[in-house]
């Protein structure tokens, strides 16, 4: 039961939120900034970072009936704009209370959207960067873009203490024009977030700009291929799927959509035919190391989500571009530094998809053919980060089975070079381009519920019977499951080999079989890590050592690297919450899969990357007694016909 609201019953619910997950309103937003501003933590000095709905315990919302009261609380970060420091909040709306608190000294926020946006003016306009262009014959500032990147840890003198920005720099010819052909190389500057100066600019010697435009928008392309027919989408009866607020229904399965500044996208309550199977589902943090130690390029291991907060970096979704077909969208409402709600248009897109022939078999004695076609639901958003943009969709299909994809493109990140002469961590894209080896790591939190919040997870290997009486033929091999009990033991590593895969089984629930139900992790994405992990970032990164991680249910230990990523030392985060070693057999578990992409960048990846893909299933494993698609009617597609 939520007790947030102790003098007084809790509120009805706003009635534009019609389920206790549903993320916070603009006016609820509104409201809670409001009410921390009563007591502002550094008086004047304080912004806000995030405000987020504080999601109500399990039990609470499994109790909620459509339409009955329930307390809202928020979650609201904010810090100082003149120290290091950042408090965490969690504020009743109903009582108009702050009910916990807690004080981080020395602690540093996600950098905020409007401090990126003026990060490039304060740039150009310091004395010792514009000597710096001058030498490399720049003398129109207006003509440089710097990007703002996160400063990692790394123990510089005169870093200590602050909240940093470490910038990237290059030239931009003409307007509109692919400024990313033009890295102005060994250039850097490091910035002071809360003083907005110029703290030390980084020059590690002139390297020639290349001058060769590289372009991608339409205005400057020459020849363009044969305009194609249209390959349409439509659906002239509608879509198969329903919505009450932020709550789903289609075809056989329901949830709730959510979103929030630093996750972007979170799915709950996933259902199959009623029947639970994950709690809540979202990519909590995503790092991008890149291998080149030359110049300021050490400093290039970002977390995008921790660090950056990858939902602040959505798209507005264009219909017809980014979406195609019959389309639902959501807004979502964030918060700026002073707390006003603000919200991105469209960011959220759902809509279905065919997904290919989903079963078949013909009697070749009689010749009869069963033919069935699958579906999938399809809840996605578009995120850019500085060069390269994200698309994160989640899918549902007919079968089951639960997928989530990233879909990387955008543009490299990009370096100079002596043309023909490129170092050995990178590739020439362009004559005196470099894009540098990197790799993109995320970690998904999978909060699971298999029939039940008490489960277990299965390791599965497959092991070739050795030579001899038990294996005459030499043919023989078998698969061989082993639960693991404790935390300590479930910090494991994908092996090719024995096509190891993991599997959540609820072992009190059985199927026909008479096997415990479950779902099969289907990892094959799994990234080997190169950082070293004694390094400044390998150390901030150790989730990374992992493909899979298993914890008792926290709802406190929210991110793989600790809460707080900027300038982050490597504490908080999974390594410690397993050395709790707490039992995970039949209990309430939290799976955490790292996968992602590992980018040795190719000249085809320029001056725009075609989308690469990375991603995991979770497919049904003993869950359902037999296919659970076997009873879809038999259709035949009217639009169809020849060509």
């Amino acid at each position: 039961m939520d007790t947030c609201c102790v003098s007084n019953p809790p509120r009805q619910m706003p009635l534009n939120v019609s389920h206790p997950l549903q993320p916070l309103t603009p006016a609820e937003i509104r409201y809670a900034a409001s009410i921390v501003r009563k007591h502002p933590p550094y008086g004047d000095d304080t912004r806000f970072e995030t405000i987020e709905l504080m999601e109500p315990e399990k039990q609470t919302v499994r109790a909620f009936l459509p339409g009955a009261p329930i307390a809202r609380k928020a979650r609201v970060n904010v810090f100082s704009s003149a120290i290091v420091s950042v408090t965490s909040l969690v504020v009743c709306l109903d009582t108009e209370t702050i009910v916990s608190r807690k004080d981080f000294p020395g602690k540093r926020p996600m950098i905020q959207l409007e401090q990126f946006l003026g990060i490039e003016g304060i740039v150009r306009a310091d004395p010792d960067f514009i000597a710096a262009c001058e030498r490399r014959g720049i003398t129109d500032m207006s003509t440089v873009c710097i990007d703002p990147w996160s400063a990692g840890n790394f123990d510089v003198p005169g870093e200590e203490g602050r909240h940093l920005c470490h910038v990237f720099c290059w030239l931009r010819l003409r307007e509109n024009e692919n400024f990313y052909a033009h890295p102005i190389e060994g250039l850097n500057a490091v910035i002071d977030l809360n003083t907005n100066e110029v703290i030390r600019v980084d020059d590690y010697g002139i390297v020639p700009i290349p001058m060769q435009e590289v372009n991608y928008e339409s205005q400057f392309i020459e020849t363009f291929q044969p305009q194609a027919k249209p390959i349409d989408v439509v659906q002239p009866e509608g879509v198969n799927f329903t919505f009450d607020g932020h709550s789903i229904i289609w075809r056989n399965w329901s949830l709730v959509v959510g979103f929030n500044a630093r996750e972007a996208l979170t799915l709950h309550d996933i259902r199959f035919d009623g029947r639970p199977i994950v709690n809540r589902a979202s990519i909590v943090e995503m790092t991008v190391p890149y291998g080149s130690p030359d110049n300021g390029h050490f400093r290039k291991n970002v977390f995008d989500i921790g660090e950056y907060g990858i939902g602040k970096l959505a798209n507005s979704l264009t219909l017809g571009c980014d979406c195609l077909g019959v389309i639902k969208y959501l807004d979502v409402h964030l918060n700026t530094m002073d707390g006003e709600p603000w919200t991105i248009e469209k960011a959220i897109c759902v809509h279905e998809e065919d997904s290919g022939l989903l079963w078949k078999h013909i009697d070749f004695r009689t010749e009869r053919a069963e033919i069935r076609r699958g579906a999938k639901l399809v809840i996605s958003t578009i995120c850019t980060v500085g060069n390269y943009e994200y698309g994160l969709y989640w899918y549902l299909f007919l079968d089951g089975t639960i997928e989530h994809e990233v879909k990387a493109t955008g543009i490299i990140n990009t370096a100079a070079c002596i043309p023909g002469q490129p170092p050995k961590y990178g590739r020439e894209v362009v004559p005196g381009v470099v894009g540098h080896i990197h790799q993109h790591i995320l970690c998904a939190r999978l909060d699971m519920a298999v029939d039940g919040d008490a489960n277990s997870v299965v390791e599965c290997n497959t092991y070739a019977e050795p030579l001899g009486p038990t294996n005459p033929y030499g043919n023989a091999f078998y698969e061989e499951q082993t639960v693991l009990t404790r935390e300590s033991e479930a910090a494991r590593r994908a092996e090719p080999a024995s096509h190891r895969y993991w599997k959540v089984i609820n072992p009190n629930k059985t199927n026909y079989a008479g096997s415990a139900v479950g779902y099969k992790l289907e990892a094959n994405h799994c990234v080997t890590p190169f950082v070293h992990p004694d390094s400044p970032s390998g150390r901030r990164a150790a989730f990374v050592q992992n493909h899979l991680w298993v914890t008792a249910y926290d709802p406190d230990e929210r991110f793989p690297a600790g809460d707080f990523m900027n300038h982050s030392d490597g504490t908080g985060g999974l390594v410690e919450f397993i050395a709790k070693d707490r039992p995970i057999e039949n209990t309430d578990i939290v799976l955490w899969h790292v996968f992602g992409l590992h980018h040795p960048v190719r000249i085809e990846d320029f001056p725009v990357q075609p989308c690469v893909f990375t991603g995991f299933k979770l497919m049904p494993s003993g869950f359902f007694n037999g296919n659970p698609a076997i009873n879809l009617p038999p259709v035949v597609n009217a639009a169809s016909c020849p060509a």
